[in-house]
């Protein structure tokens, strides 16, 4: 993929080439914390100036591993449920399905058409189980696709997509997923509004990441959404000590406010009560 090729991107869908280079980076490093062979390899073949984008190392690894508890949710539910259906929105150019694949789950990701069209220069193609969805999941369409799925369960992973939509967004599709798939579980990521307001003024100055809009206080929140919205569990980062972390954010987890801004909540999206 040329430079040239990535100017055709949105800002929203060049943000998928932040993490690709974060992993790429982290899978080389003596004590990494996941191994993304597929990342490198990517990283190698790409004729891209990634030195425009500048981070911390605790930034790379916060990304890591929000990745490796998003392969952990998925690697539980296939446990549970083999045959599943899983949706990947917001794919971008990650090798999840490689990563995680059972050998019967039946995998869809989902993003943007110019992304999918880059995922199958780049990746390939769809094999068996493994299916691309060119489109916007505020798109209607794509429902109706997986929906010939739905006697199976179903896990939704939106990993570092929400943010990007405005909350009534976000709660449109909350609720059409619960009532299209009723008894499906979803996993995605959100930050605090101080988080929220923190990267909108750094994006500028760093030019790394775009504008978030959604903000998430606490993971309950969703399930005022409503009735059959149900958090099962949450994540935070600053839960436990983390390798790498720089002492100066250490100390955070002492202030819950700074402690809980960046969370993994996994739902349960059941049909209401009629």
């Amino acid at each position: 993929m040329s430079q040239s090729a990535v100017r055709d991107l949105s800002d929203v869908a060049e943000t998928l080439l932040i993490p690709l280079h974060m992993r790429a980076m982290e899978s080389q490093r003596p004590d990494a914390l996941i191994k993304d062979e597929k990342a490198v390899a990517l990283v190698q073949q790409m004729n891209y100036d990634f030195s425009r984008f500048k981070y911390e190392d605790h930034d790379q690894v916060a990304i890591v591993l929000r990745t490796r508890e998003f392969d952990r949710h998925a690697r539980d539910f296939l446990a549970r449920h083999p045959q599943a259906v899983v949706v990947h929105i917001g794919c971008g150019l990650d090798a999840r399905f490689e990563r995680v694949d059972n050998g019967q789950v039946e995998w869809y990701d989902l993003d943007l058409p110019q992304v999918i069209e880059l995922r199958r220069k780049l990746i390939g193609d769809e094999g068996a189980r493994h299916h691309l969805l060119g489109c916007s999941v505020l798109d209607s369409a794509w429902l109706d696709t997986v929906g010939v799925q739905r006697q199976r369960p179903i896990l939704f992973l939106a990993e570092g997509v929400l943010m990007y939509f405005e909350e009534a967004q976000v709660k449109s599709l909350v609720r059409r997923l619960r009532e299209h798939f009723p008894g499906a579980e979803l996993v995605c990521d959100a930050w605090s509004p101080l988080l929220v307001w923190m990267n909108n003024r750094r994006v500028p100055r760093t030019q790394v990441g775009a504008r978030y809009y959604w903000a998430l206080k606490r993971g309950k929140d969703l399930e005022s959404w409503g009735e059959g919205i149900r958090l099962l569990d949450e994540w935070f980062l600053l839960d436990r000590p983390l390798p790498r972390l720089a002492a100066s954010h250490q100390w955070m987890r002492q202030f819950p406010p700074l402690a809980k801004a960046a969370g993994i909540f996994h739902y349960r999206l059941t049909e209401a009560a009629r």
